[in-house]
């Protein structure tokens, strides 16, 4: 623990504001932008606080000097203060039409809403619509990989296959490859939430069956990333919608759900040291080596194997800014977000698409890989901050980053906000929250491609696959359903040319009734002969009547 003294005055404020901006977004946690608006704090708070109390902050003075990291942690303000601002204005923008709504995954862990027949009916749905769609992705990854059962389902065994392994250029048919493994990332990840939220014995036991076969492929590889976004959601989902408990009960599985993750990820990097997956460490054997890149931090610099490796995001915010005062590297004015825009382009269709983040990768000393590794032999995260800076410099870039989370979290207050009957967007909504982790070391579309497709494929089955009408749970539990949409008014020609015909009116005393029989005493039939509680005369009597008494 770094003594506090050594600690600019700009890392007080930025812990200052923070504070202050955490707490006003636990104020506003019932607008749907709350919750999202703390979870990228929480981000900066891991990547960028925790960086300089988990890792020697004495010797980034000695590397870098007192007043570049000062730099450093002046952006952070920067970042904090526009985020805070920006996101209120942005979710109005693009929620507009949700605005007046309140968050439906607060009412949902506040209440027991969860548990009506309609949620868990379309949880069963949603639940069948995943195998659909999963089990034509697991054979193809099975004709990928020679019908390698064990390597794909098993892995512990100590072989793990790999479907989708492609060279970091990639060409021909890798965009599939890469859209499957997103693909499967998601279906993972809705398998655990499944799980963890349905009440119907049945589809819970689906939901563990598939989660136990399909979660080792990922828990046994070697990305973080992807450990963090197929578990978590599950787990995160049990604890605040599933778990019937006190919260004291849930904050303590929190806890040791975050020890047990926090040591697995410790044994993670441990093996991936030695170049092997985790599977492969099991067996003590170079076998199935992961073809992903392996994240490789400054080889200079010397590594406590104890400590999680990566999470340096302000380290890396001092380097950009070491580099950006001494002339070695320039903000490259949006070349790199528009790289990471266009990533989903496929290479096939665009063969000189922008490469993503390689010259800043190349001026930090990575540089000399093959032309299949794009000349570098590993890229760097640049953390969301730092992603900004070598964009658009030490001002504007922390005010880019801070606009695309805000985009971000009103994207996911969305979310939170159109939940009511629909699961599909809880699933979006946990994956996205988590995802945000991820994004602390760089806002990419690599980290969020689940998110999207799942996205994708959730519009795709409420489009063409679901054909009942929708029903949402109502603030007191009730069913109600869409009302349909107005018809258009009818244009004056066509209700003139339109044939007419007429109707009875109901009236309470029968007389509209009694004026459709005819009159004469031959023919008692009616035109409309409703059923009446008692007979009334017909109008020749009645004139009878009257001439008999007349007389």
């Amino acid at each position: 623990m770094p003594a506090f003294s050594q600690f600019p005055i700009p890392f007080w404020i930025a812990v200052f504001m923070a504070v202050g901006a955490g707490y006003w977004f636990w104020q506003q946690r019932h607008t749907g932008f709350g919750i999202p608006g703390m979870a990228v704090l929480g981000t900066l708070a891991v990547w960028y606080f925790g960086d300089a109390l988990y890792n020697d902050y004495a010797t980034m003075v000695l590397r870098f000097g007192a007043d570049t990291l000062a730099m450093a942690w002046w952006q952070v303000v920067l970042f904090i203060g526009g985020f805070a601002v920006l996101v209120p204005p942005v979710h109005r923008s693009i929620n507009r039409r949700w605005s007046q709504k309140s968050s439906e995954v607060l009412r949902f862990a506040a209440g027991r809403e969860i548990e009506h027949p309609s949620f868990q009916r379309a949880i069963d749905r949603f639940l069948f619509s995943l195998i659909l769609a999963w089990i034509p992705l697991m054979i193809l990854a099975l004709v990928r990989t020679d019908f390698d059962f064990t390597g794909l389902f098993f892995p512990w065994l100590g072989h793990k296959a790999e479907p989708w392994g492609r060279d970091r250029i990639g060409g021909g048919f890798d965009a599939i490859l890469s859209l499957s493994h997103y693909v499967q990332v998601f279906m993972t990840a809705s398998f655990g939430i499944i799980a963890g939220v349905s009440r119907n014995p049945r589809t819970k036991l689906i939901a563990l069956f598939i989660c136990a076969i399909t979660m080792p492929f990922f828990l046994l590889d070697r990305t973080r990333n992807t450990i963090l976004s197929t578990v978590l959601p599950g787990v995160l989902a049990w604890v605040f919608l599933g778990l019937r408990g006190h919260f004291v009960v849930r904050l303590a599985l929190l806890v040791v759900a975050f020890f047990a993750l926090e040591s697995w990820l410790s044994f993670v990097i441990k093996s991936r040291g030695e170049g092997k997956n985790v599977a492969a460490f099991f067996a003590e054997s170079q076998e199935g080596v992961a073809k992903t890149d392996i994240e490789k931090e400054d080889p200079t610099a010397e590594v406590d194997k104890t400590k999680h490796e990566g999470l340096n995001m302000f380290e890396e915010l001092a380097w950009i800014t070491t580099f950006i005062k001494a002339g070695n590297y320039t903000p490259n004015l949006g070349r790199r977000y528009f790289a990471e825009f266009v990533n989903p382009i496929p290479r096939v269709l665009w063969p000189n698409k922008p490469l993503i983040a390689i010259d800043y990768a190349k001026v930090r000393g990575f540089g000399g890989g093959t032309a299949s590794s794009a000349g570098v032999v590993a890229s760097v995260s640049t953390g969301m901050i730092g992603q900004g800076v070598t964009n658009f410099g030490r001002f504007f870039g922390p005010l880019a980053s801070a606009l695309l989370m805000a985009l971000w979290a009103a994207l996911l207050a969305r979310q939170d906000l159109c939940a009511r009957g629909e699961p599909a967007r809880l699933l979006l909504y946990g994956l996205g929250l988590v995802l945000t982790f991820n994004l602390g070391r760089d806002i990419t579309l690599l980290v969020l491609y689940p998110f999207f497709f799942g996205w994708l494929l959730f519009w795709w089955w409420s489009r063409y696959v679901r054909k009942t009408p929708r029903k949402v749970l109502s603030p007191r539990g009730g069913n109600q359903p869409h009302s349909p949409k107005p018809s258009q008014p009818e244009a004056r020609e066509e209700r003139q040319e339109r044939p007419r015909s007429l109707r009875t009116v109901p009236f309470e005393d029968g007389l509209a009734e009694s004026l459709l029989e005819p009159v004469t005493e031959s023919s008692p039939a009616t035109l409309v002969a409703p059923p009446v509680p008692k007979p009334m005369a017909s109008l020749p009597e009645l004139f009878d009547e009257d001439k008999e008494g007349g007389r």
